[in-house]
């Protein structure tokens, strides 16, 4: 504890703070006018031999330019990288280094100078701003992750989540303990550099994931379910084991009692917030729905709050507060009276004003011409990578995936992003790497970001499988009808589908598909939903449409009802197939006029006419 305090403490001096021969008065008294200067008007007041900085307008003003310079510049260009179908962590990267030391302050260092003046309190202000967009980042991305259902599918999705860990950490590991002490900060504290390294090469980005697999039409699939589900195991472990090393990293010592406490802290915190905690929070959230107090502003509060209380217990274990947030966001998400509208609301907080700045800041604070080492970059990337998709490859072996389905999963698996790039700059802030290994981070996360979707999309085109237009009739479409919940549509839809098989077969039906919904929702957006089952002794798919007179609760990610409502029920094994299927229509219906369509067709011969246009359209694109 006294060594933290004495860290902390040094932070807060500047060189240019310090006045060794401090003048005093005539009489030897304190606060002559020769000696000081107490108009607050000052940017900078002395007191007992130091000078306390004060914010001015001047400040205000160069932090405001600096908010509005980012932002615009980060979102606009990432606008059109995400057209390109390339992540907008890029973008905002890139914004950082054109405008920061690599470029403008190499060609035009006035501009640079005066858009980020060499001031203390002034780069203070931004990265204050950034860092709390990093930690509500944690937040958010905790909340995207639903715990309950990872550990229902532990089998398969822990298989996967480990050895998606622990093969890459051992490549890396041996990859970077043959690095030259150069690349080092501290020889002395090689082992925990390379368990460093090899922790930060294995995390996964499961937010690029998500999106990547969204933009194929894979999310709301089986195969998306899983690899969501892994992906949630492998960011809980990773920022374990992070944590962990973190907190050995900055220990003074190397004293047992010490280190064992600070990781029995962390295990043990972690182990009550995913148990208690969990049931906790979800009592929480349901009282507060149940008081019918505002929302999403309640619920958001709420979130904040407990992320700022976690954050503060996990700083005085000895982890990081980043630690905090996540566990907080993943106790958060477990609460079933959270609604998709208030996780959106947070995580377009995060996402179009906090999360920009921060890697715009990333940018600025390096120049990356200058520490930019080709060979280490490559070697990281490469190794990083590799690694990732061999470990996760291997589990689904282990798992007993599917061979169709284990590629797809394991690139899944292969993005660093965004976690890896705050991971890197919170050890480069702390001193345990040096700037030419953070570059090669940064560049292995933007690479694996940009290459995962194309990589992505090759393999889904290699899946073998007929195509999807034989599974559609005329005779299973049904037309404004009325269904007062999701649950009345959804039975319906699987007694168009079930055809003779009988009342219990229906009901069976209608069960499954209920609760894989509650698991797992697939509501679409834009007043669609595309539910789906596997079935026992169905010859081949059968795909159902639905229009209801009027929208239903699905908890749609827009909050908007549905109205809209394909269903795929398949035979078990018709694993390609399926997967096919649920990607053309997903796919297709982000087109805004493909669903004005399905909302003004008349009858289903009109309709038919139409979908059987969508399906040759994706067949074709798909081939």
């Amino acid at each position: 504890m006294k060594e933290r305090g004495i860290q902390y403490v040094k932070t807060l001096f500047y060189k240019e703070n310090v006045r060794p021969h401090f003048p005093l008065g005539k009489n030897g008294e304190i606060g002559d006018n020769d000696a000081c200067d107490w108009n607050l008007s000052s940017p900078r007041v002395p007191i007992f031999g130091t000078e306390m900085h004060v914010l001015t307008e001047h400040h205000v003003l160069v932090f405001l330019i600096q908010l509005f310079l980012l932002l615009f510049l980060a979102r606009g260009l990432g606008v059109w990288f995400r057209k390109w179908g390339q992540p907008a962590t890029t973008a905002e990267i890139l914004v950082g280094v054109i405008l920061g030391p690599t470029l403008l302050g190499r060609y035009v260092p006035e501009g640079f100078h005066f858009l980020f003046p060499d001031d203390p309190l002034q780069h203070s202000m931004l990265e204050t701003a950034a860092w709390i967009g990093v930690l509500f980042l944690l937040l958010d991305t905790g909340l995207e992750i639903d715990f309950s259902i990872a550990w229902r599918q532990r089998g398969r999705a822990l298989m996967i989540a480990v050895t998606g860990i622990v093969t890459p950490m051992l490549f890396s590991f041996a990859a970077v303990w043959f690095l030259p002490e150069s690349y080092l900060v501290d020889p002395e504290r090689h082992l925990l550099f390379a368990l460093f390294m090899a922790t930060v090469m294995s995390i996964t980005a499961m937010a690029v994931t998500a999106r990547t697999f969204q933009d194929l039409g894979l999310l709301k699939s089986d195969l998306g379910f899983l690899t969501i589900s892994a992906l949630a195991v492998n960011d809980i472990i990773g920022w374990s084991l992070f944590s962990v090393i973190m907190g050995l990293f900055l220990q003074s010592g190397h004293d047992g009692p010490p280190v064992m406490l600070m990781v029995l802290g962390t295990v043990g915190f972690a182990t009550l917030a995913l148990t208690l905690g969990r049931s906790a929070s979800s009592k929480l959230f349901d009282y507060l729905k149940e008081k019918k107090y505002p929302e999403p502003g309640t619920s958001l509060t709420v979130t904040c709050l407990m992320g700022l209380l976690f954050g503060i217990i996990t700083a005085e274990i000895g982890m990081h507060a980043l630690f905090g947030f996540f566990l907080a966001g993943v106790m958060a998400g477990e609460a079933k009276s959270l609604s998709e509208e208030t996780r959106r609301v947070i995580s377009q907080m995060v996402h179009s004003v906090f999360i920009p700045l921060f890697f715009t800041n990333v940018g600025l604070k390096i120049d990356v011409a200058a520490h930019f080492d080709l060979g280490l970059a490559l070697l990281i990337t490469s190794v990083s990578v590799g690694g990732k998709f061999i470990g996760a490859y291997l589990g689904e072996v282990l798992a007993g995936v599917p061979r169709s389905d284990r590629s797809l999963i394991a690139i899944a698996h292969t993005p660093g992003g965004m976690m890896e790039i705050v991971v890197a700059l919170l050890a480069l802030e702390n001193g345990m790497i040096t700037r030419p290994v953070f570059v090669a981070i940064v560049f292995s996360a933007v690479m694996s970001c940009v290459f995962m979707g194309p990589w992505a999309a090759w393999a889904l085109r290699r899946r073998p499988g007929a195509g999807v237009r034989d599974v559609f009739r005329p005779d299973f479409v049904r037309l404004d009808i009325p269904a007062p919940n999701r649950t009345a549509a959804i039975a319906t839809a699987a007694e168009l589908l079930a055809g003779s098989r009988g009342p219990s077969v229906v009901a069976e039906i209608v069960n499954q598909t209920i609760t894989r919904e509650e698991e797992y929702g697939t509501a679409l957006g834009h007043g669609l939903a595309l539910p789906h089952l596997r079935m026992q002794n169905l010859k081949k798919p059968r795909l159902a449409f639905l229009r209801l007179r009027e929208g239903v609760d699905w908890d749609a990610p827009d909050g908007q009802p549905v109205r809209l409502v394909f269903y795929l029920l398949s035979p078990e094994g018709a694993d390609t197939l399926h997967l096919k299927i649920i990607a053309a229509i997903a796919k297709a219906v982000s087109n805004e006029e493909l669903r004005h369509q399905l909302e003004t067709s008349e009858s289903p011969e009109e309709l038919d006419v139409k979908l059987e246009q969508l399906f040759l359209d994706q067949n074709s694109n798909s081939s």
